[in-house]
């Protein structure tokens, strides 16, 4: 058993996560904490990292240090996403966290960070199942993971993620018919490659990871706290999701922040997410998503320790 720590330092969400890590998907969760910090807010459009999303980000990641200087550590691994791998300033911002916290980041490529996610959904997953399609709804990208018995996993990572969905097509608050139309049709354009990539989606399981998919759970069975007890392994219908949906689309922001469930800094996002998930679903026809409260950070973690031992 080793005790390592991760930071997953995402488009809309950083995460940090101190775990006893034992092969192959044993984790004993240390200390954890996640905050939403936009770091991706203008990317899509602008192509850089703003100075002050910058600056929120760095900020949390030197708390963070201080936290982790309380354990006695084995290993420690920060890694970037989307929103850092697609800047053009993304070099200022690695040498800023280099400077300010004397960490190295690693920059995932969108394959690497499906493989890695689907390292932290299989911790969490009932041992029965073995076989699925694992789905990781970003906030710059999404990963779709077609895991096999003694197969190597396919994966593609789309440029689609809630931020940029958002950034992109959303300029009405409630949306429009014709904003949630052109969030559709960005979507659709996408899941062609999904169609292309994977030719024939056997029958199996769909399950999903990252913030939209375990906030539904959440809101579904309007939890005024998260616990993720009632959110880990929750099935989450395709009738429940078009419900959600309904919901969401006719309230603004403020509202949509008093719903039970939704955490503040994803009253806006939300909306994205939930279509995203939808057509997903309604594409390549499932019924139910499995949610797992177990990801990327879970994975990163998993894959250091791999490498340790």
């Amino acid at each position: 058993m080793a005790r390592l720590a991760g930071i997953d330092i995402g488009t809309l969400t950083c995460r940090f996560l101190v775990a006893d890590v034992s092969l192959p998907h044993e984790l004993k969760e240390i200390d954890a904490d996640r905050r939403i910090l936009r770091l991706g807010e203008g990317v899509d459009q602008h192509k850089q990292l703003s100075p002050q999303a910058m600056d929120r980000v760095v900020t949390t990641l030197k708390k963070w240090k201080a936290r982790v200087a309380q354990y006695d550590l084995d290993a420690l691994v920060i890694v970037a996403t989307s929103a850092v791998r697609e800047s053009t300033n993304r070099a200022e911002f690695l040498m800023r966290v280099k400077q300010e916290t004397g960490w190295d980041v690693e920059v995932l490529t969108g394959e690497e960070e499906a493989r890695r996610t689907l390292l932290g959904i299989r911790v969490g997953l009932p041992k029965t199942i073995t076989e699925f399609v694992g789905l990781d709804i970003g906030g710059g990208s999404t990963e779709c993971i077609l895991a096999r018995k003694a197969q190597s996993p396919q994966v593609i990572s789309l440029d689609l993620g809630v931020v940029r969905l958002l950034e992109r097509v959303f300029h009405h608050d409630p949306p429009t018919i014709q904003d949630i139309g052109n969030a559709e049709n960005c979507i659709d354009e996408q899941l062609a490659k999904v169609i292309q990539t994977f030719e024939h989606l056997p029958n199996i399981p769909l399950v999903g990871t990252a913030g939209t998919i375990t906030t539904l759970p959440a809101m579904a069975q309007r939890l005024k706290q998260y616990g993720r007890t009632r959110i880990q392994n929750y099935e989450l219908t395709l009738s429940t999701v078009k419900s959600l949906e309904k919901d969401l689309i006719t309230k603004t922001g403020s509202e949509r922040l008093g719903m039970s469930g939704v955490e503040r800094g994803r009253e806006y996002v939300i909306i994205a997410g939930t279509i995203i998930l939808r057509r997903i679903m309604e594409t390549f026809e499932f019924d139910t998503c499995l949610v797992s409260d177990y990801g990327l950070r879970e994975g990163i973690l998993v894959d250091l320790a791999t490498k340790k031992s």
